[in-house]
């Protein structure tokens, strides 16, 4: 049995059943006998489904926020709007996606068909569940592959919602299937399992290089959604209040456990000053304190080992150099002694030579860095092995693309825009942000094979 752990008090809220290899085995088996009638389903009848899954998930969102706010840290507000709603459009916009999707077409002298890959083996994280549940789970639904589904061990319970949902809205047996446990025990059996067609992982860069081994080894697909140090980019005619404001919310949004966060702010030298005292005041109106009470805008982060790795990384800046200017790795006055609490924090005299420019911190760690002019902007901006994503800001539209075109990133959000705000739009990164895309027509193609028939 796994234990899950609050970590706003460090109690044990519920456990899980590790599922070893045979448990993994009968799963993917049972994914194997439902993939024929899936797969032959009409598309508008597993569409049918998709949706009422999806008013199945809206209807439980009071019961998903409050679970996911005691699991994973999330203020009960943000996890109510945030965690419960977001799956819900996933799941709509990718069903809005497949009626359009060219399942048969003409290219070419011959007939393409895409076809369903088979069984999926669906990986994910701790820190939107539901999201990157859905974000894997709504697209192999739809072109009729099957799923296996190993949620975190860190965030597992709210999966009980999410299979009451799936039962209502009438998935046959065996097209969803959910197993527990860690990756070293059951992620390892799922994906070298011989059965599975398709993996899809979201997660570290090392779960990630594994499951890229093993796929390899086996000659199978795989989707790798890995990590960000994810630039915001503010050009010296940006209203730049406005800029660092939002840079430092979204820094520290779910306590800064997001792979797209914004975490390195890059300022023009002559407006360096400015943006510190701007990102210090923004980070000190944060109310960091357990997610169930009513004023925490910050909640703490999963676990002790994500608190200590973050605290080591802003002693380790400190040390290198830099300075902070709120926070540091010293407990949030305020909060209890028991719970695993971060202060938000901003970093100044940031350089690229330090760790935290380069390295993913996962947690509320703003680092400003001052550039000397565009071009050392962009510069600065692709310094990094990773290419998630990339905030921008500038009050000249023309500059904005010309700009964006340059930094190496599979997403550049210009001018506050979020990333749900078109949730048709691909998510996925280059270099060591992973391989492949999600989400709206991308995210349909990583779970189909492509068929030329020629002569008819």
């Amino acid at each position: 049995m796994i234990d899950v752990v609050d970590p706003s008090t460090e109690a044990v809220i519920g456990q899980v059943a590790e599922a070893g290899p045979a448990g993994v085995d009968a799963a993917v088996r049972a994914a194997r006998a439902a993939l024929p009638a899936w797969s032959g389903t009409p598309l508008d009848e597993r569409l049918a489904m998709l949706s009422a899954l999806a008013d199945g998930l809206e209807a439980r969102a009071a019961a998903i926020g409050a679970s996911l706010a005691r699991e994973m840290g999330m203020p009960l507000a943000q996890a109510t709007a945030v965690q419960a709603a977001l799956p819900v459009g996933v799941i709509r916009a990718t069903v809005a996606a497949a009626r359009d999707f060219p399942f048969s077409s003409h290219e070419g002298g011959a007939t393409i068909l895409r076809e369903p890959a088979g069984v999926v083996a669906a990986i994910t994280p701790w820190n939107f569940p539901l999201h990157q549940i859905a974000a894997k789970l709504a697209p192999a639904l739809a072109v009729g592959c099957t799923v296996v589904l190993k949620p975190s061990e860190l965030a597992p319970l709210t999966i009980d919602l999410l299979q009451d949902a799936a039962r209502e809205a009438g998935l046959p047996a065996g097209v969803l299937g959910v197993v527990h446990g860690t990756g070293p025990v059951t992620g390892e059996a799922l994906v070298s399992h011989p059965g599975v067609d398709v993996i899809s992982l979201t997660g570290s860069v090392a779960a990630g290089r594994r499951v890229g081994a093993i796929a390899g080894g086996a000659v199978k697909r795989a989707c790798l959604e890995l990590g960000g140090k994810s630039p915001a980019v503010v050009l010296d005619d940006a209203d730049l209040e406005h800029a660092v404001r939002y840079t430092t919310a979204r820094c520290c949004f779910n306590s800064g456990q997001a792979c797209n966060a914004p975490t390195r702010l890059l300022v023009a030298r002559g407006q360096e000053a400015d943006a510190v005292a701007i990102a210090a005041d923004a980070a000190a109106a944060l109310v960091v304190g357990p997610a169930l009470d009513e004023g925490t805008t910050m909640g703490p982060v999963v676990s002790a080992a994500a608190r200590d790795r973050i605290r080591a990384h802003i002693d380790g800046a400190v040390a290198a150099g830099a300075r902070a200017v709120h926070g540091g790795s010293a407990a949030p006055a305020g909060t209890p002694d028991r719970g695993f609490y971060v202060a938000p924090t901003v970093l100044a005299g940031v350089t690229e030579d330090m760790r935290v420019h380069r390295e993913e911190v996962f947690g509320p760690v703003l680092a400003i860095v001052a550039y000397d002019d565009e071009d050392d902007a962009v510069r600065l901006a692709n310094a990094t092995d990773y290419g998630l994503s990339a905030e921008l800001f500038t009050g000249d539209p023309d500059r904005a693309r010309a700009v964006a075109a340059r930094l190496r990133a599979g997403q550049v959000k210009v001018g506050g825009v979020s990333a749900r705000d078109a949730l048709g739009a691909p998510f996925g990164g280059y270099g060591l942000s992973g391989l492949g895309r999600e989400l709206g027509r991308f995210g349909l193609e990583e779970f189909v094979e492509v068929k030329a028939v020629l002569g008819v």
